[in-house]
């Protein structure tokens, strides 16, 4: 059974050892790695803004990590869309482990999360933005659909957007036990 938990900084060795997992992953594909983001991505773990969380298995240990934050960057959206309430997801990081398992895909269930979680709180809409077109059509899997494309100095993004519902992720993750104070 899978939950989703805010970071601690007690899960610094197992997020290492996921981020490395996923860094040979991407490499053996001829993928761009976050092997150089390691120690940043570690470093999460501390968390005092607590919107870092893990997906943490029974058998498995941690398996997922991503940001979630009450305010997106400021580029990209427009007045009216930063004005409405949303959660913003960035830095989804899982390990490629349980990619065989059946019916599981982290990311998916990490993304699926966020869209329960923001309707439990409230919240209108979950969005997301990516570098890479292969990412944008995995979010697209997710149920996100790409609100628009824009470039950057350096990059390309794509930014995405879910209406917040509430969704039975029972069969994968335990119930909803972490709800910020302020936001119940």
């Amino acid at each position: 059974m899978l939950q989703m938990r805010p970071a601690t900084s007690a899960d610094r060795g197992q997020v290492a050892r996921m981020v490395r997992a996923r860094c040979a992953w991407l490499e053996t594909r001829g993928l761009p790695s976050w092997r150089d983001a390691l120690d940043d991505l570690v470093a999460q773990c501390d968390n005092p803004g607590g919107d870092v969380w893990v997906l943490d298995d029974d058998a498995y240990g941690v398996v997922g990590q991503i940001l979630v934050q009450d305010q997106g960057p400021p580029w990209g959206w427009t007045d009216a869309e930063r004005a409405e309430p949303a959660l913003y997801l960035s830095g989804s990081i899982t390990d490629p482990a349980l990619r065989g398992e059946p019916g599981v895909r982290p990311g998916t269930l990490m993304a699926w999360w966020a869209v329960d979680r923001a309707a439990l709180l409230g919240v209108d809409w979950v969005r997301r933005h990516c570098h890479f077109e292969q990412v944008a059509r995995y979010n697209q899997t997710q149920g996100f659909a790409l609100v628009r494309e824009q470039q950057r100095t350096h990059a390309r993004l794509y930014l995405m957007a879910r209406r917040a519902e509430r969704l039975d992720l029972s069969e994968w993750i335990r119930s909803e036990t972490h709800v910020r104070p302020g936001r119940e």
